[in-house]
């Protein structure tokens, strides 16, 4: 059922369908940014944010989105958390979208605090990523929320780490001609949500984070959860490819694909014979990774179950 509540899902949806469907993680460490440029900062957390504006600018036409990891900039104490404001805002106001990769997972009157700091005010993102291990009453205050202000998030359920294994994978002990695990219930009960809110293309409010690591279950999953969007980390650095990606697209579409590292540090190998390049020349290699990562994805023919 689409509500007529205008849907930050169904803006990623256009986007991701114009401009390819790569996310680009600003999970932005100091060990990745040109030592030149950090010795210019007047401190380390303004020298993230400098880093952070040059990639953005070179990559926003090419990006579906923004994906800004809070932990890097939380370790930077409160400079850091005014750098990790101002590059979400810096983002929004190009007129590109952000996801604020928080992962919360509490309940009650603190899930409706967390919400409010995070889908309005200094901390204002469009998405959030949340963990939903406490139950659904940990989702349902940010579900109001979003409802109320267009936004949107993405639910863990099965994950790109390597011990993901250890609890999504499971097998939950109940009446069913096929167990599941317990990813699968994560997702059962995503998908549930997402028929009361559904925005004009057929996707939920809420998607689910689904790592690309995993490509042998990668077209089921994908085919289960026809109206979940995707938000699809272990690209690049965590071992996942362009074939495995898009096997949790529909053709091409569906999800985004985020990558980090392999974005941050491109300027590590493209040095083009300076020894300490600035800014720009790192911006320069991540806009060339980024094309290199769409093209990637773009060339993979649509899987059949798709």
């Amino acid at each position: 059922m689409h509500t007529g509540v205008p849907c930050n899902m169904d803006r990623l949806y256009e986007t991701a369908a114009e401009r390819g469907p790569v996310c680009v993680g600003l999970d932005t460490a100091a060990a990745y940014i040109p030592p030149a440029e950090l010795r210019r900062a007047p401190s380390e957390a303004e020298g993230v944010f400098n880093f952070n504006r040059a990639i953005v600018e070179a990559t926003a036409d090419l990006a579906a989105c923004f994906k800004v990891q809070i932990a890097y900039y939380e370790a930077l104490g409160l400079r850091g958390l005014e750098c990790y404001a101002k590059t979400l805002r810096f983002i929004r106001e190009r007129g590109s979208l952000v996801i604020a990769d928080i992962k919360r997972g509490d309940i009650a009157d603190t899930a409706v605090q967390y919400a409010k700091a995070h889908f309005e005010g200094e901390l204002e993102a469009d998405f959030v990523t949340l963990s939903p291990y406490m139950g659904m009453d940990s989702l349902e205050p940010w579900f109001a929320h979003a409802e109320r202000h267009g936004k949107g998030a993405f639910v863990l359920m099965r994950t790109s780490n390597r011990g993901m294994g250890d609890f999504q994978y499971l097998k939950l002990q109940e009446p069913a001609p096929i167990p599941r695990r317990l990813y699968q219930a994560v997702g059962d009960r995503l998908a549930e949500k997402a028929q009361t809110h559904r925005g004009k293309y057929g996707y939920g409010a809420f998607g689910a984070v689904v790592g690309c690591t995993g490509p042998e279950e990668a077209a089921a999953i994908r085919e289960r959860y026809d109206s979940l969007f995707f938000l699809i980390p272990g690209y690049g650095a965590q071992g996942g490819g362009a074939a495995d990606a898009a096997l949790l697209l529909k053709e091409g579409l569906g999800g985004v694909v985020n990558a980090s590292r392999s974005i941050l540090t491109a300027w590590t190998g493209d040095r083009s014979g300076q020894k300490d390049p600035g800014n720009s020349a790192a911006a320069e290699a991540a806009r060339k990774a980024v094309l290199n990562m769409r093209d990637a994805l773009r060339r993979i023919p649509p899987s059949g179950t798709q």
